[in-house]
């Protein structure tokens, strides 16, 4: 049969939380019998359960809940349901038709030496939606600088007019806000044309209220140790000026229930050469010299930079030394942070499964868009969360996603699935070259423990990487704002496919780029040929790997194959 004959049948996920290899096809009802073992209170997802310990902790549970004054009917219903499927013990079903995805994974040619390859997929996830609302972002070249690039993923929710816009204009925003402060960044004429049209949107008074984007948040010790906290100001005032064009309603359906999104967004750039080398001296005197430049002086060893931010739940996560670094926060009801701070500030949280909706409305606390409802928009601010990490040779991947792929699998998961699909594939191109076997012929499974998946240190390990960069502790400055939001306009933190989707006409004449779509040749390919067809077949097995796993959310992975790549 086509599962038979899948790629899914073969390819193995680590799973987290009971340090188990599990197949693709079985991973959903996988993560159900943990969600039942937890919701009857057993400790730890690995424990072996009999029917009789079922009975006993069911009867357990039951006579807790009636004594409780608030008897939840709810409750109870969960309780047995749990007890049920557990206690049929049915074997998992197939998913077919993840071998008929209907998006096939397309790669971007990006001009940058410090990328190998990135590979983009979707899938509109048709059982449970009925419209592509994500979209993304790929320019090379970004600024007319050689070996930066600007990459970035939309998240789409209640309509997809928001993020056709946020993919078409953020861009340009941001770019207005970097050469402002580094006139390496030019801009074309077509593109400050088009900044030019929105001074009838930005007016003075606006203007006003964006002057707390250059108050000074700390004292000098903190400003020199934070060399990146001006590209971070221009994340944040792009990403404000982004969501007050969105206040125009351009294209918007509804009188009330206006589209939103969620977005996260890399500015990847290479350190030069000869600013990674040289004496102490000389490093003491760039440093001096190039404080609030983007090139400035960085930890010997060190190849570029990542600048992020993120926005809602889209995220970001880098592989290094085979180890996941999350370079994102999460902005919804599940985040206790957040919840705070809309209840402090006046906003309202239900109590709808699993942690609650904004207003009864929506699960991200902050996003660009959501205008129609001034409720809501009071609770849910157009607020990033930014970081700047060094990478190097030992840096793997980057993967931005989007909610469809993080609501099903963590972190961890994510990673193990790159290094395991990654690792297959090469072992199936080196099978082809060296006996001319069709590669669907090899079997590999790489299982993986969870020695080399979790790091305390995390995000620590990697802002030592860079010693002038950053300072150990979080910045955090413009806690309020004269009324616009009405909460926190800005918090700096220092550190811590498918068919190509149809852009707008508008985003098309912008940013022009070639994509073509390969797929895995069974002859010679070159390098770049055999890493293009790598991180495509990566994309796709994540997609899979989320339809899988009960994703009902429209599922976009951008992944990008860093140089440390080819070191697995």
């Amino acid at each position: 049969t086509a599962c038979e004959n899948d790629d899914s049948k073969r390819i193995s996920i680590f799973c987290s939380a009971c340090q188990q290899t599990i197949y693709q096809y079985h991973l959903l009802y996988h993560k159900k019998i943990h969600k039942a073992l937890t919701l009857l209170g057993f400790a730890s997802p690995q424990r072996k359960t009999d029917n009789k310990t079922l009975l006993a902790q069911r009867q357990k549970l039951i006579s807790k809940l009636t004594k409780i004054p608030k008897y939840s009917e709810t409750h109870r219903q969960k309780i047995d349901y749990s007890f049920e499927f557990l206690m049929d013990n049915h074997t998992p079903t197939s998913y077919c038709d993840l071998a008929n995805m209907n998006n096939p994974s397309t790669f971007r040619e990006v001009n940058n030496s410090l990328i190998k390859a990135l590979a983009i997929c979707q899938d509109k996830n048709s059982t449970w939606q009925g419209d592509m609302e994500d979209r993304f972002i790929v320019l090379s070249n970004y600024g007319n600088r050689s070996d930066t690039c600007f990459l970035g993923l939309v998240d789409g929710s209640h309509g997809v007019t928001a993020a056709e816009t946020v993919a078409a204009e953020l861009p340009l925003l941001f770019l207005d806000q970097l050469a402002q402060t580094d006139s390496s960044y030019k801009k074309s004429k077509d593109e400050q044309q088009i900044l030019d049209s929105f001074a009838t949107v930005i007016k003075a008074d606006y203007r006003e209220k964006e002057k707390i984007f250059s108050e000074k948040p700390g004292n000098d010790e903190t400003d020199k140790t934070n060399t990146y906290e001006w590209i971070h100001k221009a994340y944040a005032k792009s990403f404000w000026r982004m969501d007050r064009l969105l206040r125009l309603g351009r294209n918007e359906v509804s009188k009330v229930r206006w589209s939103g999104c969620s977005v996260v967004t890399c500015l990847v750039e290479r350190i030069p050469r000869e600013e990674t080398d040289g004496t102490e001296e000389e490093e003491r005197k760039h440093s001096e010299n190039t404080t609030h430049s983007p090139s400035a002086r960085t930890a010997k060893g060190v190849a570029g930079l990542l600048h992020i931010a993120n926005i809602g739940n889209a995220h970001a996560v880098l592989c290094k030394n085979g180890k996941s670094h999350c370079l994102s926060k999460e902005h919804s009801t599940s985040n206790v942070n957040e919840r705070e701070r809309i209840l402090q500030n006046g906003g309202n949280i239900s109590i709808n499964e699993p942690d609650g909706l904004v207003e009864g409305y929506l699960r991200t606390t902050r996003g660009l868009g959501h205008h129609g409802d001034p409720v809501l928009k009071r609770s849910v601010i157009p607020v990033p969360h930014t970081v700047s990490v060094p990478i190097d040779d030992t840096c793997q991947f980057l993967i931005l996603a989007s909610n469809g792929l993080w609501e099903v699998l963590d972190y961890n998961e994510v990673l193990a699935l790159t290094l395991t699909t990654f690792t297959r594939y090469l072992r199936m191109y080196e099978s082809v070259q060296q006996n001319g076997t069709s590669p669907y012929v090899c079997q590999y499974l790489m299982p993986l423990t969870g020695d080399n998946l979790n790091d305390s240190k995390a995000i620590k390990d990697l802002q030592n990487g860079i010693e002038i960069l950053y300072s150990n502790t979080d910045i955090i400055f413009c806690d309020k704002l004269a009324s616009y939001a009405g909460q926190e306009l800005l918090k700096t933190v220092s550190p811590v496919g498918s068919k190509p989707l149809p852009q707008s006409e508008e985003d098309t004449k912008m940013y022009p780029s070639n994509c073509k779509s390969q797929t895995a040749g069974r002859g010679r390919v070159t390098t770049e040929t055999l890493y293009d067809n790598a991180a495509s077949y990566v994309s796709e097995q994540l997609v899979k790997t989320a339809l899988a796993a009960g994703s009902r959310d429209n599922i976009t992975i951008l992944i990008v194959l860093l140089n440390g790549c080819n070191k697995i």
